[in-house]
């Protein structure tokens, strides 16, 4: 066992240990005076900084020519498997299309669904050089549409002004494109009034 005065050496040292920021003076009078409260501090973990992924800007995507596709790769008769998928997957997504079905839970699913694939018609547009054409769906914007014709041509025709038809099963439903201009990743979550509307 430590002698008086050992013990009280011993607590004056840990005491100044313990409370680096008070002076000996303040330790003291805190001994005198009132209980001690030890303070602990502990040091702060830095959490490491996470990097957040950046994608390319839009004008990286035009150098890379991402969203181009190739002359030799324009074929209709390429496109034509996926075109076949789409309809699959419109029948799953719709329960298989049957004649019982109501027409506007048809028509909302829809204007939801994914077009990557999809046969589309222009039935009516402000630009009279439009209309009739018909293709496969292989790219959609948020303002256009680029389809690849029967002809084997690659055609960009904005949503704007222009009415679209698309046929499944004998189901036909009309996209209005003006009201229509959202990227495809948007749609899906865009509740879409199914009253009809008089403007293209």
């Amino acid at each position: 066992p430590q002698g008086s005065e050992e013990a009280k050496a011993f607590v004056n040292a840990f005491l100044k240990r313990s409370m680096p920021k008070k002076s000996e003076e303040a330790i003291q009078d805190i001994l005198i005076r009132k209980a001690v409260v030890l303070e602990h501090y502990s040091k702060k973990k830095t959490k490491p900084k996470r990097k957040k992924t950046k994608g390319f800007t839009a004008k990286q995507r035009r150098e890379m020519r991402l969203f181009e596709i190739e002359p030799e790769q324009q074929k209709y008769a390429i496109f034509l498997p996926l075109h076949e998928l789409w309809k699959q997957y419109i029948r799953d997504l719709c329960h298989g299309l049957k004649p019982d079905v109501q027409p506007h839970m048809l028509q909302g699913k829809l204007l939801k669904a994914d077009l990557h694939g999809a046969i589309i018609t222009v039935t009516k547009s402000k630009c009279p050089s439009y209309v009739g054409i018909t293709g496969i769906i292989l790219q959609e914007f948020k303002h256009v549409f680029k389809i690849i014709t029967k002809e084997d041509k690659l055609k960009v025709i904005p949503k704007l002004n222009n009415v679209f038809s698309l046929t499944i099963d004998g189901f036909v439903s009309y996209i209005y494109g003006s009201k229509f201009q959202l990227r495809a990743s948007e749609r899906s979550a865009k509740k879409f009034k199914l009253k009809g509307t008089i403007d293209l």
